[in-house]
């Protein structure tokens, strides 16, 4: 009963999150990426950028490129 109750709640919110999911997925590639392939930071280092930005959803990609990222 529970079961089928869930399944119900998520088709219903279903199209409000996939798009949510969709840009988070890509802002977390794009840092991710950018973080692998650069050695230039404000402050800290690579393994600390990507742990931050896999970790912290939403949040750590826009953390990173607002404060972490150095000059090219």
């Amino acid at each position: 009963m529970y079961l089928s109750t869930g399944l119900e709640q998520l088709q219903e919110y279903l199209p409000l999150l996939l798009p949510l999911i969709i840009v988070e997925l890509v802002l977390m590639i794009t840092a991710l990426v950018h973080v692998l392939r650069h050695n230039s930071y404000r402050f800290g280092n690579k393994v600390m950028w990507a742990i931050i930005v896999v970790v912290i959803q939403i949040l750590g990609p826009v953390v990173y490129f607002v404060l972490g990222r150095g000059d090219e």
